[in-house]
């Protein structure tokens, strides 16, 4: 799944969400879950994502929605084979975003 998101330092959740094609309550509870989601808060406990956090939901996006992955099954994933599987996911995602600016071109032409 290619995520299009301007280039920021951090990102609020409603974006997130829009970006993800998500609710903002499963992103929520996805912070809850996952230990390597860390937004930071504001005063008024508004989350503020890192680039570093939305390349974190990326991969639990692509595990659980993407390959089907139980909640308990992608936690154990990530613990286990991150790396291997990291490097991967980020193949793919570098030819997803190929792709997207390959039919971008040809819808200009």
């Amino acid at each position: 799944m290619y995520i299009n998101l301007p280039e920021k330092r951090y990102y609020g959740i409603g974006e997130v969400a829009k970006a993800f094609e998500v609710n903002t309550s499963l992103i929520r509870f996805w912070e809850k879950e996952f230990d390597v989601l860390k937004p930071k808060k504001n005063a008024k406990g508004n989350r503020k994502f890192t680039p570093e956090d939305i390349k974190n939901l990326k991969f639990i996006y692509h595990l659980v929605k993407e390959r089907g992955f139980t909640l308990d099954g992608a936690k154990t994933h990530l613990k286990e084979e991150k790396k291997q599987s990291l490097n991967k996911f980020e193949i793919i995602d570098k030819l997803e975003s190929v792709k997207a600016q390959l039919v971008k071109i040809k819808s200009q032409l």
